[in-house]
């Protein structure tokens, strides 16, 4: 087996499970290429682009077609042996350059879904391409055009109003098509013994090292809110996807003095409510938690059958601040800690739990001590 092989591939039980690669790689691939194309008035059968997550890609070009300033390409998805609605479809992109202006304007077309609601990142009445790919398709675009073009940039996707009706999207008001997702790339297939097991890799890894105090993130955005906001090393952070209540008994288990739980409200809200298995599938509970803690707290009626009717947590979050309830948010910090308490009790030497809730735009919301104090003893 070649080592590129090896490096597309992920083993569990002994077999091999190809990787694959997102929406958001694709759109980005189709637009790099549609932008060469107009720039050199020749057709291209290949490109390759380097994925968020640091892995390059050598994409296969569809239906390439070159009309004067305006030319289109199309990747097709591969969800690897993680097959999901949109895996084999094609991707496209339509890329004009203007004259007019040096902005580069990315839009949605047929098949990408619009925004209908509010509480997922992206402004109501936009095209359903998340903030990563986003900024990876400007970025090749404007590697391509230089700094001194204009560009108009259409991601479409002929087959998305169909695929789109095996996912979730409608239950999150993104109607009439497919996302455009993706914050590393690359799809990683995996069960999930194996995906917790090279999470817990990682905690062994910087005990190995050491590292006595850890800090656990849901994902991507919860290591560059650590980095960014709460100048942080990130030697000390560990993702632990969905699996909250593994991770923290993998902690006991290594010996971790300090574990701090750092995530949007989205996710770390169902600890609060004694949820330590965080996906969908498993249990929701979300609002319910939400609305619980507002009602003790004293928080109007009203308010409260608003946030019963919200289908995001982010849509919550707004009503919230809206109507000044922020304090709810500490009080929620607090009890994920307390849950986290209750769940290690018969440990002999559980770690100190901390927990920080932050909004998508990255800014604080709430933590369970003074903020100050967290950062002091992860230091």
């Amino acid at each position: 087996m070649s080592q590129a092989e090896l490096q597309d591939s992920v083993w569990h039980n002994g077999r091999r499970y190809r990787k694959g690669y997102t929406t958001g790689s694709c759109a980005t691939a189709a637009a790099k290429v549609a932008a060469l194309m107009v720039l050199r008035q020749q057709i291209i059968h290949q490109v390759s682009i380097v994925t968020p997550s640091g892995v390059a890609l050598n994409l296969n070009v569809e239906q390439p077609l070159i009309e004067g300033q305006q030319a289109t390409a199309a990747i097709r998805k591969d969800g690897g042996d993680d097959v999901d609605a949109t895996h084999g479809m094609l991707i496209f992109a339509r890329v004009t350059l203007e004259a007019s202006h040096q902005q580069i304007l990315l839009r949605g077309g047929e098949g990408v879904g619009t925004v209908t609601r509010k509480g997922i990142g992206l402004a109501v009445g936009s095209a359903a391409i998340n903030r990563t790919p986003r900024q990876t398709i400007e970025a090749a675009v404007r590697e391509v055009i230089g700094p001194l073009r204009g560009a108009v940039v259409e991601i479409f996707a002929p087959e998305g109003g169909e695929r789109a009706r095996k996912t979730y999207n409608g239950r999150l008001g993104i109607l009439g098509g497919i996302s455009i997702i993706g914050t590393t790339g690359i799809v990683t297939p995996m069960s999930e013994e194996s995906w917790k097991r090279s999470l817990a890799l990682e905690l062994e890894m910087k005990r190995a090292a050491g590292l006595d105090k850890v800090i656990l993130v849901p994902g991507n955005h919860g290591e560059r809110f650590v980095r960014e906001q709460l100048g942080l090393e990130g030697q000390w952070v560990v993702t632990m996807s969905n699996f909250v209540g593994y991770m923290l008994q993998e902690t006991v288990r290594l010996g971790f003095r300090h574990v701090l739980l750092v995530g949007h409200p989205g996710k770390l809200i169902k600890v609060a409510a004694g949820i330590f298995h965080t996906h969908s599938h498993i249990a929701d509970g979300r609002m319910e938690t939400l609305i619980a803690h507002l009602a003790l707290m004293g928080a109007p009626y009203q308010l409260l059958r608003q946030i019963e009717r919200c289908d995001t947590t982010e849509a919550a979050l707004e009503l919230i601040a809206e109507q000044g309830w922020q304090a709810v948010y500490p009080r929620i910090a607090q009890r994920i800690c307390q849950r986290v308490q209750e769940m290690l009790r018969f440990s002999s030497h559980p770690p100190v739990c901390d927990a920080i809730l932050f909004s998508f735009d990255q800014q604080i919301l709430g933590c369970n001590r003074p903020l100050n104090q967290i950062q002091e003893a992860m230091r």
